[in-house]
């Protein structure tokens, strides 16, 4: 089994986060993005949307995509359970790690990669290129902060994201907010509760993964 990595990229890091979590190891082998090996016609044999992470089985399967490959280790390691452990809580976490991907993760890389120079013609991920729209900068921005002052509100009342307990929602959240400091997209001092529970993931030793 194999993970294709980036190590400076969000999405490879939210599974190498998760797999922390289980107590996991994978092998894994760096797909350049900075010198676009996703682009690379072996790559691309490997998984057409030209993204990182692909997980490849010992069979010569592959399965894209952050949280599809979570899921997968979830069934075949379901202890402890990050994906909720009853029917409300899972749908809890689902809400959320929806919500979170949606209005921030992707709110964040709205702003970054319609606004940095090196993603000129490269607007979005994949194998084709798309035109920068600049105005979408601000839009990305507005969505990733307003989204983050949402969950303040929301973890003053409660430990994590979905509940009480540790989930794959807190770790795109965390990584989100992560990449977005990164970015210069969010700002998030001013956000008492939120940086309570940033506190408490950010310093979990997976997070370090």
């Amino acid at each position: 089994m194999k993970l294709y990595d980036f190590a400076l990229a969000p999405n490879p890091r939210r599974v190498r986060i998760y797999l922390a979590e289980k107590g996991i190891e994978v092998a894994k082998e760096q797909v350049n993005l900075r010198e676009q090996d996703q682009l690379k016609p072996e790559f691309l044999a490997i998984n057409p949307f030209a993204t990182v992470p692909v997980l490849e089985l010992d069979d010569g399967r592959h399965i894209a995509e952050t949280i599809a490959i979570c899921r997968y280790f979830e069934d075949i390691h379901p202890a402890p359970p990050l994906f909720g452990r009853d029917a409300y809580e899972k749908a809890t976490v689902e809400e959320w790690q929806r919500h979170i991907e949606n209005e921030g993760f992707l709110a964040v890389g709205e702003a970054f990669r319609n606004g940095m120079a090196g993603f000129k013609g490269r607007a979005l991920t994949g194998q084709y290129g798309y035109e920068q729209i600049p105005d979408l900068v601000e839009r990305g921005t507005q969505r990733a902060m307003r989204l983050f002052g949402l969950l303040d509100r929301r973890l003053a009342k409660q430990e994590y994201v979905a509940g009480a307990n540790y989930t794959v929602a807190d770790i795109t959240a965390l990584v989100a907010h992560d990449f977005g400091v990164r970015a210069k997209v969010l700002a998030t001092e001013d956000m008492p509760n939120l940086r309570r529970w940033y506190g408490a993931v950010s310093t979990r030793p997976s997070a370090s993964a």
